[in-house]
């Protein structure tokens, strides 16, 4: 009875060990909201009929005047026409421009001159395009690509309705005037915004001029920028400006794309419809936009990869790498007013909703988002080390083993004991029966 309830302990020790083995440690998310700030507020006005300010990496609004209006973008198109030109040729190809190309600009459009027949790289007619605004090489990229004007406008359609505009509809690549032709502020910052994501495009209209060398048709060209916030000789030069592109048209008036990076900080603005002065103030705008933008908002790293956000128990794991640290993948660079700080930013964290083992290092086992002023900046929390599996059913073997292990012991114990026993007793037995032996000797002697 006695080896019976020793089993009974012992099978219950194990029962309580593999328990502890096998047991499921509950991952849940952890909920948070962003940090509450005080958005600053503009101190200054735009003349123009619309205009936007946003930070071109996010895309967040910082400032906004009718940015949803429908205006006319006159040449101001041609950026979304010179990035699907990028993503459709190579700067070396040769392109060759059609007499209808030429002679279809209708008169008082700017033009470089290009004669039909003439032949020019890609880059060298991307240059004029972007640089001086010449509108007949918007029909020769727009036939070398698609044929025809009208068969590029509905590329050019289909793309922006990609970017996520929702207010514009193009019918020529060069802005050509045209009823059917518009956009709005916000639309043209988002096309802008992917515009400049393109290292040939910010190099293109980031020169301060071009030089086309002479072909067989014509002589050397030269062109200025026609945006002058990049010209270091003109009143309207501001040293953080980066490019991007002018337009105008007596309907449109005057138009203005640029794009301004300081401290880390890139900075898109658009303007619409501004009425010509003599001091021509979309620029003056555009910087004052610039500035309330630069004065008022920063870029700050608010996570940093491979930091440990958080510590989970993986279920059916080995003791040995169960404890497992999940990692922060990326760095997180976030936009905020320069009054808030980090320290107080509390992320939402979201895992998976099965975490078991095996896990190997680096996979991906949740999200962590911050949310600041509407925009979520997130990464993934990878694991930090691999995770082995418990083997449920080798551990079962084991244990039986060591159960039967133990009963072999148990068995021999007790077989053993038990002839102990015995031979103490037949020990005992054989010296009484020596003892009455003995004493009926005596007995005997004594008659």
């Amino acid at each position: 009875m006695k080896i019976k309830k020793q089993i009974l302990i012992t099978l219950m020790i194990i029962s309580i060990f593999i328990s502890t083995l096998i047991y499921t440690n509950p991952v849940q998310a952890t909920n948070s909201t962003a940090t509450n700030s005080t958005s600053p507020t503009p101190n200054f006005t735009v003349s123009a009929e619309g205009a936007i300010l946003i930070d071109s990496k996010t895309g967040k609004v910082l400032y906004g005047k009718n940015e949803n209006e429908k205006l006319y973008p006159a040449s101001t198109t041609k950026i979304l026409t010179a990035i699907l030109a990028i993503e459709h040729c190579n700067p070396t190809d040769k392109i060759t421009a059609s007499y209808d190309a030429v002679m279809s600009l209708p008169s008082g459009y700017a033009n470089a001159a290009i004669q039909p027949g003439e032949t020019l790289t890609f880059q060298e007619l991307l240059d004029m395009f972007l640089i001086h605004s010449a509108n007949e090489i918007g029909t020769i990229l727009a036939e070398h690509i698609s044929g025809s004007v009208e068969n590029f406008a509905i590329l050019m359609n289909q793309k922006v309705a990609s970017l996520g505009c929702k207010n514009t509809h193009f019918t020529n690549p060069s802005g050509i005037h045209d009823v059917e032709h518009y956009s709005t502020p916000y639309d043209m910052s988002l096309i802008a915004q992917y515009c400049m994501k393109n290292e040939t495009f910010r190099n293109t209209v980031s020169k301060v001029s071009c030089t086309i060398e002479p072909t067989d048709k014509y002589e050397r060209r030269y062109f200025r920028n026609t945006n002058e916030l990049i010209n270091p000789s003109s009143n309207y030069y501001y040293e953080y400006a980066i490019g991007t592109k002018t337009g105008y048209t007596s309907q449109a008036k005057r138009c203005l794309i640029a794009t301004a990076s300081k401290d880390n900080l890139e900075l898109i603005t658009v303007i619409l419809g501004d009425q010509p002065t003599m001091d021509d103030s979309r620029y003056r705008d555009t910087i004052k936009m610039f500035e309330y933008g630069f004065s008022n908002y920063k870029t700050q790293q608010i996570a940093t990869k491979n930091n440990i956000i958080e510590e989970i128990i993986v279920d059916g794991a080995t003791k040995d790498t169960e404890n497992l640290s999940l990692l922060l993948k990326d760095d997180l660079i976030a936009l905020m007013p320069k009054n808030m700080t980090s320290a107080n930013l509390n992320p939402t964290i979201k895992l998976n909703e099965l975490i078991e083992a095996p896990v190997s290092e680096g996979t991906v086992l949740g999200k962590i988002t911050y949310t600041i002023e509407g925009i979520e900046y997130s990464s993934d929390l990878i694991a930090s080390h691999s995770v082995e599996a418990f083997d449920l059913k080798t551990t079962l073997m084991q244990i039986a083993l060591a159960l039967f292990v133990l009963f072999i012991l148990s068995k021999m114990f007790l077989s053993k004991k038990k002839t102990k026993k015995r031979n103490y007793k037949n020990k005992k037995y054989n010296s009484k029966k020596r003892m009455n032996y003995k004493k009926s000797n005596d007995s005997i002697y004594k008659f």
